[in-house]
């Protein structure tokens, strides 16, 4: 029996059990109760309350906006939803770059108050010392390498990175880093497939890849994207395996024609 079907619950010990048994993580994300109950009802191994919240729960163009507050919002929401998956939260922009104090404090509070296992940073070496005084406190980091989608000003533009020789390097010498500092996990974004496997292969803990190819040891997509919510984002990566925009779309008109043509509510639908 496969180690995924039979765990009640998702620890970062399975997620490495895993890893040596060569069975493939799933990860999602999610931002609110009802949708992260589904999901934990999926058998989804990691559901990540993702800082994408800010893109698909707020409207804004980029990641940086959302607070902290925010994120504990969302996170505390998931979190009441979830048995079984691994509740990850991302630390948004501004709550620990530069600061390992702050990154700790805000560490905590994400613990505190929201019930969550595990936190995720953007970031190699630059934010070791702030990965290591996380891990001081028992709080698992998940690390976070390739596209940094809170770096996009640095960078202006989503495109592939990690396609030269010198920035592959410094990213596997980044992951190795992570490693070392204790991460229990890397996601690896929007990065060539032959250095996904790679740096996959060097690592002794797991890989998540969102635009990584194949041959990492599991996959992340956005939850809002894969089903078809949202439109406007189509990256190669993404496989849409629903159009809710157009079900939605569609269910909704149904409603306003029925109240206007005063058929609903009928008899049946009333007291």
């Amino acid at each position: 029996m496969s180690i995924h079907s039979r765990v009640r619950k998702v620890t970062t010990h399975v997620l490495h059990e895993m890893k040596l048994k060569g069975e493939k993580i799933a990860m999602l994300t999610a931002y609110d109760y009802s949708l992260a109950r589904i999901i934990d009802q999926s058998g989804v191994d990691i559901i990540l309350v993702g800082d994408s919240a800010s893109n698909v729960m707020a409207g804004h163009e980029t990641t940086l906006p959302i607070t902290l507050d925010n994120m504990i919002y969302h996170a505390a929401s998931v979190v009441r939803a979830t048995s079984r998956s691994l509740v990850v939260v991302d630390l948004p922009f501004g709550t620990y770059q530069g600061n390992s104090r702050e990154a700790l404090a805000s560490s905590i509070r994400i613990m505190k108050e929201t019930g969550a296992s595990a936190v995720k940073m953007e970031g190699g070496v630059e934010i070791i010392e702030s990965v290591e005084r996380i891990l001081s406190a028992g709080i698992p980091v998940m690390g976070h390498l390739g596209l940094t989608p809170q770096a996009i000003h640095k960078f202006g533009t989503y495109v592939v990175r990690a396609t030269d020789n010198d920035e592959a390097d410094k990213l596997i010498d980044d992951a190795q880093k992570l490693e070392e500092a204790g991460c229990f996990a890397i996601v690896l974004e929007k990065i060539p497939a032959k250095l996904g496997e790679k740096v996959s292969k060097v690592l002794r803990i797991p890989t998540i890849g969102i635009g990584a190819g194949g041959g990492t040891d599991g996959q992340v997509l956005v939850l809002h994207d894969m089903l078809g919510i949202t439109q406007e984002f189509s990256p190669r990566f993404l496989r849409r395996y629903h159009n809710l925009n157009d079900e939605i779309l569609g269910a909704v008109k149904s409603y306003i024609e029925d109240v206007r043509s005063m058929d609903f509510p009928n008899e049946k639908e009333q007291y």
